[in-house]
């Protein structure tokens, strides 16, 4: 399936490994130029290298809102201009209510909700200004249910998903969509931290059996991307295997 993007540029934060590179390399196989980053050189050249079609992998620290609004900036440099921005990042450390600390919160959400604001108050107005753009945030399915021992992101990351959907809604009229997707456990370094190396996709509760295929999900975020996805904003979709039991 052509998605209709095979000549736009797009800036992957965090796009070294995990979901961010599978996100990455969806999109350089629909020929969208593409730029990667990490906090280590080595790891981000070998990811650029893996994924090819000119991608291509610099140094930057997303965790902060000046270190998204800075990878942006330099993402603008290389491309001239950035046609779709994937927001993503790691995860704060895990805990629950009982062994977090007040002073933890601060940085949690500096990581994974003013780093969001940071790329989306540097890459917005040139969308806005070209009437295109596509804006992805990779979230977590904990937004919708949250997990058991990771109080930070849920926290953060619901915020996110308030902060996107309202900007969705303002910038809809000038042809730039804004959606989050929410992965449940799929095979990346932070499930493996997390669950083991060999995660019980049943004893996880996944009604599909299986643990989620990072490659897929890359491809559901392509779609987003996509000239098909055009009416779709301010969605947020969940990809989990059906782990998320709500109606709504």
């Amino acid at each position: 399936m052509d998605l209709g993007i095979g000549t736009r540029t797009a800036a992957v934060a965090a796009g070294s490994s995990g979901l961010g590179f599978a996100t990455a390399q969806a999109l350089a196989n629909e020929g969208v130029r593409v730029v990667i980053c990490s906090r280590d050189a080595a790891r981000v050249a070998e990811a650029a290298k893996t994924i090819g079609n000119d991608c291509i992998g610099i140094v930057a620290d997303v965790s902060t809102g000046g270190g998204g609004a800075q990878f942006v900036r330099e993402a603008t440099a290389l491309l001239g201009h950035i046609d779709i921005l994937v927001a993503n990042g790691g995860g704060p450390p895990a805990g629950n209510f009982a062994s977090t600390d007040l002073d933890a919160y601060p940085a949690a959400l500096e990581q994974n909700l003013l780093s969001v604001i940071g790329m989306c108050k540097e890459v917005l107005p040139g969308m806005q200004e070209r009437r295109w753009g596509r804006i992805v945030a990779i979230t977590s399915v904990a937004v919708r249910q949250p997990m058991a021992n990771l109080i930070l992101s849920n926290t953060a990351r619901a915020g996110v998903t308030g902060f996107l959907k309202t900007v969705a809604r303002e910038v809809a009229q000038d042809g730039v969509t804004v959606n989050t997707v929410q992965p449940g456990i799929h095979a990346t370094n932070r499930i493996t931290q997390l669950y083991g190396a060999t995660p019980d996709a049943v004893a996880l509760g996944i009604p599909a059996g299986v643990v989620g295929s990072p490659r897929d999900f890359g491809q559901v975020v392509a779609f987003l991307c996509g000239e098909g996805a055009k009416f779709v904003t301010g969605a947020s979709l969940q990809v989990d295997g059906g782990s998320y039991g709500g109606l709504l």
